[in-house]
């Protein structure tokens, strides 16, 4: 089976609707619709009922669905061996929506000058993997951002960062200079797909989890959402920097935990230069924002040292 076709598949299942697929694809939706005829042509049966508010899976395609996600993740690993075999090692550095990177180009630099056979490669995982693509073993490393389940992972915390309500230009609360968490309550909000690691999902959502919006999967998905559908939501107040554009307003929030910046791994796989690529990062997070010096270690670290600006869902 065609890889494209499994990966356009995958995304109108996971967003239950065309349109959204197209975009977080970068597709056109003429192209996406063939692909995925092509692809039930070749099966010999249809994979989506089409519905009101979008697209269903049918039974075969629930069934396809964890076969496709693991035809992808193992086509991806494949790659990674491949790549590994060549003279230069090369570690694959999982971001979700580019949380932490504000201190990679100085780690990078580090490493280039002590260790120039190493090469390190970037895999932006979607906001529905807060692992970064290390569950499935397709990356060494991840910056990224608690809470989620951490169980398997070791975790050294970075340092933090503030949130900002993400608001159509026009609603009344755009020209506040702050506002309370507890003031978004009910209001239609940009969401995570189901299935997405529960304490992850509450976090961003506020613990408001019942409330109407479109499902996104990726920083620019939430900035569509909220021009296009009108909704809001939250981000690291990063985004009001990486993000700003005509349209959308980005208020400072009360009232809820600030984002916490780590750097995670699996336990089970130790690796000299992987440490190597973990401890530059930890170092030059520390010298270019008042971070917590410290070693990885089991669970959350102790330091929670502000950050300054970063990055994380809504800030690649």
């Amino acid at each position: 089976m065609d890889l494209r076709a499994l990966r356009c598949f995958v995304a109108v299942a996971e967003e239950g609707h065309f349109g959204r697929a197209a975009l977080r694809l970068h597709l056109a939706q003429p192209p996406l619709s063939r692909r995925i005829r092509d692809l039930e042509a070749d099966l010999g049966c249809r994979l989506f009922e089409r519905i009101p508010t979008g697209a269903r899976l049918t039974r075969a395609g629930e069934v396809l669905l964890p076969e496709a996600r693991d035809l992808l993740a193992r086509a991806e690993r494949a790659r990674e061996l491949v790549r590994a075999a060549e003279s230069v090692r090369e570690i694959l550095l999982g971001t979700v929506a580019g949380a932490g990177l504000d201190a990679g180009p100085a780690a990078l630099a580090v490493l280039r000058s002590t260790r120039p056979g190493l090469r390190v490669r970037l895999h932006e995982a979607p906001m529905t993997d807060p692992t970064g693509g290390l569950r499935e073993r397709r990356v060494a490393l991840a910056l990224t951002r608690l809470p989620f389940d951490t169980s398997g992972l070791t975790i050294r915390q970075l340092g933090t960062e503030l949130l900002v309500a993400a608001l159509p230009a026009g609603d009344p609360l755009a020209a506040r200079p702050r506002l309370h968490v507890s003031e978004l309550a009910g209001r239609p909000r940009f969401r995570l797909p189901a299935g997405t690691d529960a304490r992850w999902r509450t976090y961003w959502l506020a613990g408001d989890e019942d409330t109407p919006g479109p499902v996104v999967t990726s920083a620019e998905e939430c900035l569509h959402a909220v021009l296009w559908d009108g909704v809001t939501g939250l981000l690291p107040a990063g985004a009001a920097r990486r993000h700003a554009r005509p349209g959308i307003a980005f208020v400072p929030v009360d009232g809820h935990p600030p984002s916490r910046v780590v750097l995670a791994r699996r336990a089970d796989a130790p690796d000299p230069l992987v440490d190597a690529v973990a401890a530059a990062l930890v170092d030059a997070h520390v010298t270019g924002a008042d971070g917590v010096r410290g070693g990885m270690g089991p669970g959350p670290g102790p330091g929670t040292a502000s950050a300054g600006p970063g990055s994380g869902p809504g800030s690649s």
